[in-house]
């Protein structure tokens, strides 16, 4: 079953079907997971939002979510090419900004929240909470690469612009499905030559290393990391993105669930929590990005 999904035609489809989808169970809105008394939160081990060894922003920010439901908290490991199908029990696949459906799927959590982008084909298939991490996506080369950084022209189209130029001819480094898809940023157009890595995201910048491919394009969330990891190895050309939002996602049929975690989000940051669990996990965002963490 193939078909490319309106926003209209998927909410229906998800009215109709989300009671039961696949063989995984319900997709579950509030009341249900108090019911159940467990919150199933998908994860990817991905930067430190999922670091893979038990913690990360998200993971706690998700315990502190559950405590505040009054449920246990569960994680449910996944993966980017799997992770809207666990939720919502939909197969989907990128198309431009449309998501096309390739059939059912058992749902195996309720709540996504790994560092995920917000990008108009997931919209399409998911409700996104209200934004909790800034993003945006560079392009990143070797120490010892002959291209040099762009220098800030002060309009962000420009400088997106000037990057991109000096991808024609370059190998690039890219994952499909994920933030990093070449086709978002028409990666294509530049003249640049796309290599699709299979691999994690936390993965790009030591197969840059190996000499895989010239340039890569990483989120800021892992080049912040990744330029604390590789001192002196690798280092940023310029923007290939406007900036991005991260969110926690829903299934469209769980209304109370978001509005339940917006609440909830709202309180934490009020309360100054959620800046705490920032600065543990990424210290050095607040530089980048002082208005997302001065406005809230």
């Amino acid at each position: 079953m193939k078909r490319t999904l309106t926003i209209p035609m998927l909410v229906c489809f998800i009215l109709l079907t989300g009671l039961d989808i696949g063989s995984g169970g319900f997709a579950a809105d509030l009341s249900d997971i108090q019911a159940r008394g467990v919150l199933r939160h998908l994860g990817i081990p991905y930067a430190n939002f999922v670091t893979g060894s038990g913690d990360g922003l998200e993971v706690e920010t998700m315990q502190l979510f559950a405590r505040h439901l009054g449920v246990r908290y569960e994680f449910v490991k996944t993966s980017f090419a799997e992770v809207i199908a666990d939720l919502a029990g939909i197969k989907v696949a990128p198309r431009g900004e449309e998501a096309e459906m390739l059939g059912e799927a058992p749902i195996k959590g309720d709540v996504i929240a790994t560092g995920f982008t917000v990008l108009p084909w997931r919209q399409k298939v998911v409700d996104y909470s209200v934004p909790t991490f800034p993003t945006q996506v560079w392009l990143v080369v070797r120490a010892d690469s002959s291209l040099k950084p762009i220098v800030p022209s002060g309009s962000m189209a420009r400088d997106i612009a000037q990057t991109k130029k000096l991808l024609r001819g370059r190998t690039c480094l890219a994952i499909l499905k994920t933030c990093l898809d070449p086709s978002l940023y028409q990666l294509a157009d530049t003249g640049a030559k796309i290599k699709l890595y299979n691999g994690n995201l936390n993965e790009l910048v030591p197969a840059l290393l190996n000499g895989e491919a010239e340039t890569t394009i990483l989120d800021v969330p892992t080049a912040l990391l990744d330029l604390e990891k590789w001192a002196g190895k690798i280092k940023v050309i310029g923007p290939i993105s406007e900036p991005q939002d991260m969110a926690a996602a829903f299934p469209k049929s769980a209304p109370h669930l978001r509005e339940a975690f917006n609440r909830f989000f709202a309180q934490i940051k009020k309360d100054g929590t959620y800046n705490r669990l920032v600065k543990k996990y990424y210290p050095a965002v607040t530089a980048y990005f002082p208005k997302f963490f001065a406005s809230r």
